[in-house]
C-alpha cells in the first residue's frame, strides 16, 4: 500500500484505536487511512528473557492479559490505555504514573519492524535487552506520530510484577506542603512505583474534600516487608509536612477522572520537579486571570515535573490564550507545554507544539527528509508542520 501511495503521491495516515487523532496539527492532506487494528498477534514471547514481540495493532489490555499468568507486565499505564493499540502508544509517546519508576516506552522499546514511506520493510533495534549494535532507530519512532514509518511489529522489554504493592494518598493544605513532601521523597533512597501530584480541583473531583489544596499519591512495590517499611516511612514524612494519609482504592478512580477531565483539552506541561509548586500555581493563575469562574484539573508525575492541565468545554473561549500564558510562565523556569488534546479551532489558533529552537528543528527536518522525502506519511501533523 505504501509503495503505491509513494508512486502516486498519496498522503497516508496510519491509525490504531483512533484515540489520539487530535494530537498535533491536523494533517495537511489525507488520501489513505491505514487501519492497523487487524495486526494483533503476539509474534514471540520469551518470559525467561522478559521480552516479547507483538504486532502494532494489539491492544495494551489484550497484551496484559497474555502476560498475567506469568506475573509479568509492560509497565505503561496512560489513562484509558487498555483499549489503545501498542503501536499507537509508541507513536504518540503515551505514558502514565508508572513512568516514575519504569520510564517510558523509549526505555521499554527494544526493536521495531516498520514500513518506510516508499514501501521498504525495515528492522531497527534488537530482540534482546542487551544490545549495542546499530543505530537506535526505535527511539526515533516514539512520539513521531507515524511520520517516519508505519509501525508493524514491536519488541518490548517486560518487567516482573512486584510481590506486594501498596498505595498512600496524602492530602495537604497547600501546594507548597505537597511539594516539600515530594522533594523529601525524591531525595531519599525509596523507590516508589508512582508519585502523582493533584491540585485542589483534581482532588475535589475525587471527593477528597473542599479544604484539600493538593494531594500526592504514592505507590510502592517490592517484597511485603519492604512495602510495609516504605509505607510507614511515607506516612511519617507526610505527617511531618502537615499532610493526612489515606489508603483508598485509588488508581482506577484516578485514571477515570483524568479520562473524563481530559475529554476536551489537555495541555502537557513539563518543568523541573524542584519547580513543582511554582508550575501548579502558574497554571491555576493563568486560567484565573482569563476566566475567574473556571478551574482546571492539574495532575501528573511529580517525580519528573510533568503535569497534565485539563480544561472544561466552557473554557474554550480562552483556551488558546491560556496555552500562551502557561508557555510564557513555565518557559521562565526552563519548562515547555504541548497540546495533547484540543478541538480543531484551538489547534488552529495556537501551535500545538509550541516554539522549537532552530537546531532541533533542523535535525527533525533532516530526519524527515531522509525517511520520507515525498511527505507521504501524515504530512503536516508533526512539529513545525513536518
Amino acid at each position: 500500500m505504501l509503495a503505491l501511495a509513494s508512486e502516486e503521491s498519496l498522503a497516508v495516515v496510519p491509525r490504531g484505536s483512533g484515540s489520539a487523532l487530535d494530537l498535533g496539527n491536523p494533517p495537511a492532506r489525507v488520501d489513505v487511512v491505514l487501519d492497523l487494528r487487524g495486526m494483533d498477534r503476539v509474534v514471540d514471547y520469551n518470559p525467561d528473557d522478559l521480552t516479547a514481540s507483538v504486532e502494532a495493532g494489539l491492544t495494551a489490555g489484550a497484551f496484559a492479559a497474555r502476560l498475567a499468568p506469568r506475573r509479568q507486565w509492560l509497565p505503561v499505564d496512560p489513562p484509558g490505555g487498555s483499549s489503545r493499540t501498542l503501536g499507537g502508544l509508541v507513536a504518540t509517546a503515551a505514558n502514565g504514573p508508572l513512568r516514575a519508576r519504569y520510564g517510558t516506552l523509549r526505555d521499554l522499546l527494544l526493536g521495531v519492524r516498520f514500513v518506510q514511506a516508499d514501501g521498504v520493510v525495515t528492522w531497527g533495534g534488537a530482540r534482546v535487552v542487551k544490545s549495542v549494535t546499530g543505530y537506535d532507530v526505535p527511539k526515533l519512532m516514539v512520539g513521531a506520530l507515524g511520520t517516519l514509518g508505519v509501525l508493524c511489529e514491536l519488541t518490548l522489554r517486560l518487567h516482573p510484577r512486584p510481590e506486594a504493592e501498596a498505595t498512600r494518598l496524602l492530602t495537604f493544605g497547600s501546594v507548597d506542603a505537597a511539594a516539600a513532601f515530594v522533594a523529601r521523597l525524591l531525595d531519599s533512597s525509596l523507590e516508589p512505583n508512582r508519585v502523582e501530584v493533584l491540585n485542589g480541583t483534581a482532588s475535589g473531583r475525587l471527593g477528597l474534600g473542599a479544604d484539600v489544596a493538593a494531594a500526592v499519591a504514592v505507590s510502592v512495590g517490592s517484597v511485603e516487608a519492604a512495602v510495609h517499611d516504605e509505607t510507614t516511612t511515607i506516612d511519617a514524612w507526610a505527617h511531618a509536612a502537615g499532610g493526612q494519609s489515606l489508603t483508598p482504592d485509588f488508581w482506577e478512580a484516578y485514571a477515570a477522572m483524568l479520562v473524563d477531565a481530559g475529554h476536551v483539552v489537555v495541555l502537557r506541561v513539563s518543568s523541573l520537579p524542584s519547580q513543582l509548586a511554582v508550575t501548579v500555581r502558574a497554571c491555576e493563575r493563568a486560567l484565573a486571570d482569563l476566566a475567574p469562574d473556571e478551574s482546571a484539573v492539574v495532575a501528573g508525575c511529580a517525580a519528573l515535573g510533568t503535569l497534565d492541565v485539563c480544561l472544561r468545554e466552557s473554557a474554550m473561549p480562552v483556551a488558546a490564550r491560556f496555552v500562551e500564558r502557561v508557555r510564557e510562565a513555565v518557559g521562565n523556569v526552563g519548562g515547555h507545554a504541548t497540546l495533547r488534546r484540543a478541538p480543531l479551532a484551538v489547534r488552529r489558533a495556537v501551535d500545538p507544539w509550541g516554539p522549537v529552537e532552530p537546531g532541533p528543528m533542523a535535525l527533525m527536518k533532516a530526519l524527515r527528509d531522509e525517511f520520507d522525502p515525498r511527505r507521504v506519511l501524515n504530512p503536516g501533523r508533526f512539529v513545525g508542520g513536518l
